[in-house]
């Protein structure tokens, strides 16, 4: 008599471990589903930063006003 308790108590605890469970998958999906992403793979073909190229000097480093650097 014990043994069919115990067996029927475990039954038990499965199917509400068992629901529960699925409550919360379904509540998982829908939170997941309220979110609305723009690209199905965010980042592929996207530039977000600007590039900044260094810029070399190829002209004089004195002043062109005809004045040297030096009073």
């Amino acid at each position: 008599m014990v043994t069919l308790i115990l067996v029927l108590a475990l039954i038990v605890l499965m199917v509400v471990g068992a629901f529960l469970i699925h409550l919360l998958n379904n509540q998982h999906e829908e939170r997941i589903a309220a979110h609305h992403y723009s690209d199905p793979l965010p980042g592929v073909g996207r530039h977000h930063r600007k590039r900044h190229h260094a810029t070399t000097s190829t002209g004089p480093t004195t002043p062109t006003d005809g004045r040297s650097g030096s009073d």
